[in-house]
């Protein structure tokens, strides 16, 4: 019996196995594929159904996209409105989830199912769209920064995390003559290291992937961010064009698509594997209590 069950376990671990690889391979070889294409020769992309690998590195398409002004600039502004957008948004975010895991706050059970149910109700996109005109911010940056500065689900997440943090720590501190804004900065940041870490990424992805809210509120092309860029190329015959002018003859239109693609996803690729050990930690603490 004992055998039996050893050779049971072992069977399944093997097709276990081959299952998690076939799902590996299903996942990975998209971001693979375009990869490989955007170093690749025009003859080696049509001649190839299936490609591989590249033949040699080829970074004409490469030079081509940055060739035209229009990506640097991009680039820029992506960069811009992801760093700031955090930073603001983090700053509110804890301030509020602060605010709200205060045991001894009036109205705290109130002020917290407000912040909830903008989870689950919203006031629809002309609203949205008055709102933001009516502050001044169309054909601006900080129009795709400002509106959404604040997730509330980001908030009741970092809320949650706080309030885990024992009551006894926040009585020493006071003790000591710490007062609230001391204990928030010397004692609770600083063990909140995962869920800074979770709630920065959650923003900086949000932020770096947006491509919609430029729709609604910027006009101007030397504003759009580089998402706006990646998907007027891969979706409109105009910006196609403009991005393949006289390489047209050089390469093929997919080989600029996917080099646009790789340059577009590559720094939150970099990114994430800095911060992936306090992800789930983060997300699995701050889930425990509500």
């Amino acid at each position: 019996m004992k055998a039996s069950g050893n050779l049971s376990d072992r069977i399944f671990n093997i097709a276990n196995t081959i299952f998690m690889l076939l799902i590996v391979l299903v996942t990975l070889y998209p971001f693979w594929y375009v990869v490989v294409v955007s170093f690749s020769t025009i003859d080696h992309v049509v001649g190839n159904d299936f490609i591989l690998w590249p033949n040699g590195l080829h970074w004409d398409a490469y030079e081509q996209v940055f060739r035209n002004n229009l990506i640097p600039t991009a680039y820029r502004n992506t960069l811009f409105v992801t760093i700031a957008g955090t930073l603001l948004s983090m700053l509110l975010t804890i301030l509020g989830a602060y605010v709200l895991s205060l045991r001894n706050l009036p109205g705290r059970t109130g002020l917290t199912l407000f912040v909830v149910l903008t989870m689950l109700f919203g006031g629809g996109m002309i609203p949205y769209y008055l709102v933001v005109s009516s502050l001044g911010l169309i054909d601006s940056l900080w129009a795709l920064i400002i509106p959404g500065c604040i997730s509330s689900y980001n908030m009741i997440l970092m809320r949650n995390f706080f309030q885990n943090v024992p009551d006894g720590l926040q009585e020493a501190a006071m003790i000591d003559g710490v007062g609230l804004t001391g204990y928030l900065v010397r004692i609770l940041l600083p063990l909140s290291t995962s869920a800074l870490a979770t709630v920065t990424l959650f923003y900086a992805v949000g932020y770096w992937n947006d491509y919609f809210t430029s729709i609604l509120f910027v006009r101007t092309r030397e504003l759009w961010p580089m998402q706006r860029i990646l998907r007027e190329v891969l979706m409109t015959a105009e910006f196609q064009n403009m991005m393949y002018d006289d390489a047209r003859q050089k390469m093929p239109p997919e080989t600029l698509k996917n080099a646009m693609i790789v340059i577009t996803v590559i720094p939150i690729i970099c990114v994430y594997p800095f911060i992936q050990k306090y992800f789930v930690k983060g997300v699995m603490i701050g889930s425990i209590k509500g």
